[in-house]
């Protein structure tokens, strides 16, 4: 299962607390990339969940300790947001842009390309 790490809580709770002390800036990048993902994987119809770590210390803690430790930046915790698949860290927004941006998306995820997708044409032409 697709999982989507996200930060969407909107409560002023203690995780909430924590993401107001970031600049607005960030935070609006950060809402912009989750919406560029969550807009993916619902305009492609991928199954995924969804766990919003401001809401959750448990999915806070779990992402924490499945990023690998050379994919963390160097000071700080990993933020938002993050794929994985299963336990499998897949990556952050700039990964997935990436393979969005070679027609590579699904094989980035872990998953098969649809028949007539881009990135399964661009598939077969490197097969024939």
């Amino acid at each position: 299962m697709l999982v989507f790490m996200t930060s969407q809580s909107t409560s002023f709770s203690g995780g909430q607390l924590k993401r107001l002390l970031r600049p607005l800036s960030e935070i609006q990048k950060i809402k912009k990339q989750q919406q560029d993902v969550l807009g993916f994987l619902e305009a492609n119809k991928i199954e995924f969940e969804e766990k919003d770590i401001a809401a959750n210390e448990e999915n806070r803690k779990w992402m924490r300790e499945n990023v690998p430790e050379d994919r963390r930046p160097a000071s700080g915790n990993p933020l938002p947001p993050r794929l994985f698949n299963d336990s499998r860290y897949l990556g952050d927004y700039e990964a997935f842009f990436e393979a969005r941006e070679n027609n590579a998306v699904y094989a980035f995820l872990g998953l098969t390309a649809p028949p007539g997708s881009k990135e399964a044409e661009a598939l077969a032409k490197q097969q024939a």
